[in-house]
Formats: C-alpha cells, structure tokens, sequence
C-alpha cells in the first residue's frame, strides 16, 4: 500500500505543497509579534506556484498580518523560497 501511495502523483504534489507551506512558516513565525503565533496558521501552497495563504483568526490579526506581509516577503526571499504572494484570509468559525 505505501509503494501504491508512494507512486499517487495527486498525493505526491499535495504533499509538496504542504511541505512548501511548512517551511514558509517556519520562516515567518518568529516575525510575528509575541502571542500573535497561535492566532495564525498556514494553508498549503498553490498548486500553480500562484501563492501561499496565510489563515487569520480573527479580522483584527488578518489586518496586523496584512501590515508585516512585506517584512514576510523580504524574509522568504532571504532564505531562497520561491517569492509568490501571500494571500491573508479569516478562518471562518462553523457553528453547530
């Protein structure tokens, strides 16, 4: 089964998104502002190379990340990741 998954071209490139996505992360995390980290979380990279989406929890964090995007960019580039755009979306909250 793992050879069978192993050779999923969908599950393959979903995987290198997420893997993509993570280290994004993990070069933004110490940018953000002390507490501010548990209020964010990333989604996977675009398929495309389009773009890396950045989830906020509440309008007011998406606002204060909008302000850091460029400090964001400018430390992605340093560190030699891909410099696609960063998108800031609310993580909408379902209620039961």
């Amino acid at each position: 089964m793992g050879q069978a998954l192993a050779r999923c071209e969908p599950l393959l490139n979903l995987q290198r998104r997420l893997a993509e996505a993570d280290a994004r992360m993990k070069v933004i995390r110490p940018l953000l502002p002390s507490g501010m980290w548990v209020s964010v979380s990333s989604g996977p990279s675009e398929a495309d190379g389009s773009g890396w989406t950045l989830l906020a929890a509440n309008p007011g964090v998406a606002a204060k990340l909008r302000q850091l995007l460029p400090r964001f960019e400018a430390a992605l580039q340093d560190r030699g990741l891909q410099a696609s755009p960063i998108r800031i979306r609310v993580q909408s909250t379902r209620r039961a």
